[in-house]
């Protein structure tokens, strides 16, 4: 068979070059058109709705949030999964969606059960929706310090200021606070 591929080929000698200019016009533009990313988001298409209930034990928390707002979210459109845990005082959900699924599109049919699923927990509790962010957008640390400045002076100033300045650049979905002590 390889002979005769040589055979053909040798005989042929415009048609194989017309197919390998072609191969290498394909291959210049895929390379142009092909989407590079310096860390690929390969996370799942997820919304994550958390729910604290103070005071709880799991159990409760299971029996009174976890569930009622689980079994609800499980019928939405292009869900793959619903996965959920409960701990002391609050549960966390985990919607997977399917990849072809618009992350903010799956936020509001989300957003639209939750309104629904409210009324089925225990009066206080709100559901509310994690940041758009997945964890691969983690990218930046940061610290605040300063002479004469204490750990509650430092959390502060980023609680009440830096946070919202940050929150204000294109791009950004969350600006978690670590450390220091949270003023009361």
């Amino acid at each position: 068979m390889i002979e005769k591929i040589i055979d053909y080929s040798a005989r042929n000698r415009i048609i194989i070059l017309m197919i390998f200019a072609l191969i290498i016009v394909w291959g210049v533009w895929a390379a142009f058109k092909t989407p590079v990313d310096a860390i690929p988001d390969l996370s799942d298409n997820q919304v994550i709705v958390f729910t604290e209930y103070p005071g709880r034990s799991p159990q409760v928390v299971e029996d009174q949030v976890t569930y009622p707002l689980a079994v609800n979210l499980q019928g939405l459109p292009k869900v793959r999964a619903v996965r959920a845990s409960s701990a002391f005082g609050f549960s966390m959900i985990y919607v997977i969606f399917e990849d072809s699924a618009d992350i903010y599109w799956a936020r509001t049919r989300v957003l639209e059960r939750l309104n629904y699923a409210a009324s089925l927990l225990p009066s206080g509790v709100v559901p509310t929706l994690g940041p758009d962010g997945t964890g691969v957008g983690h990218v930046f640390w940061y610290t605040i310090e300063g002479k004469g400045y204490d750990l509650e002076q430092l959390r502060t100033l980023q609680d009440w200021f830096v946070r919202y300045q940050l929150n204000t650049v294109p791009g950004v979905a969350e600006v978690a606070s670590i450390g220091g002590f949270v003023r009361e």
